[in-house]
This record gives structure tokens, sequence and C-alpha cells, in this order.
């Protein structure tokens, strides 16, 4: 296991009721705050009253930023970075799930740069001063509500980007699993399959004796496993959306990769080159890359990963021939995607091969693919484009 440093600055207030902190929260940070949300699901289930009236309640006053899309926009983030200015803003509210506070955090960081909002995105290191975010979480996938990372879009130049910086991490993030009941079917499976790949990325290292991040990798997947279905089909089910919204913390915080080299993304960057061209739901995208991505990457070097992989995760019998054991988990995990709902195949989302060339080159440009847990080139990611039509 290598050194690291791990610390977390964001506090977490989970359970039920527990919007009953904002106000105090808030206080903290200013009077003057900047709500963020998506397309208006949390006025349908009251939490925007509920939010505007804690605010009122204690004096803070409230600018809007609405309609921040699935995959958040560049221009979302222009705007409310003019709300800021103008508006003297103290603190972000973000109220909703990854693609919100994704929107949040860049906002907050480019409230400080004087140049265009894209450049921070592409080069985050510019980032030197940050807004306090203050995350109310409504969707369990990216674990944005935790981490320092944020993924913005730019439609116009078919560019889905990640950015990272420590200070973008929110200072507090509010966790009431009841505020998931309310998510889609095809949003809840796709959010777990998002969780499941954050795992998968550094799961699956270099680093072979980090015996305790792999086993708490390990609880994730299960937990994701057992109760992705349960809120699939019991969508009200309490004990599921919590599990779920908690792994979702877990899954990308940092503590999983703590003491591991390698730990490069591959499936990700991929897939932000699907979403860049087609607008695709990010979850939908890695759950039909991720088992063709795990076919390409299993040979001699990796088999051992993936036979603790099978064995710990999916249960099967340890005694079968490892190489059997290890088809069978990529198989298990292709399988329950699809008990998901969700589409198995480029094509069933009106994906063809018409831009694998041009993605897979922007793929290894931008993501460092060759640094991954098998290094990959432009004709590998063509190789998984195609298994995955």
């Amino acid at each position: 296991m290598k050194n690291f440093d791990y610390s977390i600055k964001t506090e977490v207030y989970f359970g039920k009721g527990k919007i009953k902190s904002l106000g105090r929260i808030l206080q903290r940070y200013g009077e003057k705050v900047l709500l963020v949300y998506g397309g208006g699901s949390i006025k349908k289930v009251g939490l925007y009253e509920k939010v505007k009236s804690i605010l009122e309640e204690n004096n803070i006053e409230c600018i809007e930023l609405g309609g921040v899309d699935p995959n958040p926009r560049i221009e979302s983030v222009r705007e409310g970075v003019k709300l800021v200015h103008e508006n003297s803003i103290d603190m972000i509210l973000p109220v909703g799930g990854g693609s919100t506070i994704d929107c949040a955090k860049a906002i907050s960081g480019a409230s400080f740069y004087d140049g265009d909002p894209w450049e921070i995105v592409k080069n985050p290191s510019k980032i030197e001063k940050a807004l306090p975010i203050i995350s109310i979480l409504t969707l369990s996938a990216t674990g944005s509500e935790m981490d320092p990372f944020a993924v913005i879009s730019n439609m116009d130049t078919n560019e889905k980007l990640g950015l990272g910086n420590e200070i973008l991490r929110p200072v507090a993030s509010i966790l009431d699993p009841e505020y998931t009941y309310s998510v889609p079917k095809n949003q809840t499976a796709a959010g777990t399959a998002d969780i499941m790949s954050h795992v998968f990325e550094v799961y699956f290292s270099k680093t072979k004796d980090a015996y305790l991040q792999d086993r708490m990798a390990e609880g994730v997947l299960k937990t994701c496993i057992k109760y992705g279905e349960i809120a699939y089909n019991e969508p009200e089910n309490y004990e599921a959306r919590a599990n779920l919204m908690w792994a979702s913390s877990l899954a990308i915080n940092g503590l999983l990769s703590c003491g591991k080299e390698g730990t490069a993304w591959s499936v990700h960057p991929i897939e932000h080159e699907l979403s860049a061209f087609y607008d695709i739901t990010h979850g939908v995208g890695l759950a039909i890359l991720t088992p063709n991505w795990m076919k390409f990457v299993l040979n001699e070097d990796t088999l051992e990963k993936f036979y603790e992989f099978g064995v710990n995760v999916w249960d099967i019998d340890k005694s079968l021939d490892k190489k059997e054991v290890a088809n069978l988990a990529i198989e298990k995990t292709r399988n329950y995607f699809k008990k998901l709902g969700i589409p198995g195949k480029l094509r069933e989302i009106g994906i063809g091969d018409e831009k694998f060339e041009i993605m897979a080159e922007k793929a290894v440009k931008v993501g460092g693919l060759k640094y991954g847990y098998r290094a990959l080139n432009k004709d590998d990611v063509i190789s998984i484009f195609k298994a995955s039509l």
C-alpha cells in the first residue's frame, strides 16, 4: 500500500428530517445564497417551498438559478457566475442530483476567475478560491455531495470534461433518503450503475496489497447490487434508499482509492464522449460500456482480480476455474444492469458507429487512458465501442 493523505471537509447530515440543520449551517457563511436546481422536480415534492421557508426564517436573501440540465451545460455556469457577481452572493445551495451540484461547483470556482468559466473547466488548476457549497441531495448517483469533482458539458464543441479541485468539495451536505423517493425507476437504475462504476474505476487497480480498501469496495458493490434492485421495484423503501445514498458518497469521496496507484479512470472518459456527442444519460452509457471494457481488459495479468471480483462480489464458487469465474462475473454484471431495465447495446439508444473514430481519439487525448488499469489506445477504445453496439 502506498503512502497517502486523507481529509474530507464535508460535514454530512444524514437521515430523515435533517433539513432542519440547514438554517444553522447557512448562517455560518453569510446572508446571500444562490439557490441552484434543475427541472423543477424539487417543486413537485415540496422541497423547494421547504428550503425557501427556511431561508426566509433565517433572513437569508435568495437568488435563484433553475433549469440546470442533467448533463450540466457551461451556459448555466456562466449564468450562475453572472448572478453571483450581480448580487454579491456569499454561498451556493444546490438542491438536486449530481448535475445540479456539479454546476454549483463550477460556478463556485469560476466566480473568482476573471476569464470565461470554460477555461477553468479545461484547467482546474486556475481555481484559486471558491464560494462555500452546501448541498441537499435528491438523487444517489454521482457522489458529488462529498467529492471535489464536477463534470460540465459544452455542446457547441461536443466536449464533456471533468474538473477537480479540493476547494470545490461541499462544506456540508444534507442527505435525506426520503428526498429520493420520487426518483423515476430509470434514474434509480442509472444512478446505481454510476455508483458501481465509480467503485470499479478504483477497485480494478494495479495495487495488489490494499486489502482493506478492496474489501470496502466490495462491500459498496454488494450494497448496490442488493439495494439497487429493491429501490428500483420499491421506490419508497427507506432502507434501500438510505443504503444507496451512503454508497453513493463512499464510492467516490477518496476513501476507496487511498493507498492505491494506477487509479486513472477508464470507462468514464470513454462514456463522456458518448454523452458529449449524443447527450445520453451518463449511468446508461456506463452500464453499456462497463462489461465490454471488462471483457477487453481481462487477460493473464488481470485474471486474479476478476476472479476475486467474482468470488467476493458475486459469490461465485471459488473452486471453479479462475477464467470461468472471471467471465461469469462479467456476465453477472451485464445481466444485473439489464435487470434494472438499462439498455444493453448502444443501438438501443440510437447510437451507431459513425462517430467512433473521433470519440475514441478524444477519449484517449483527454482521458489519460494510457494510465488506466490496462493501458488503452484509440484502436482499443474503438474495439470497446464496437463490442457495445
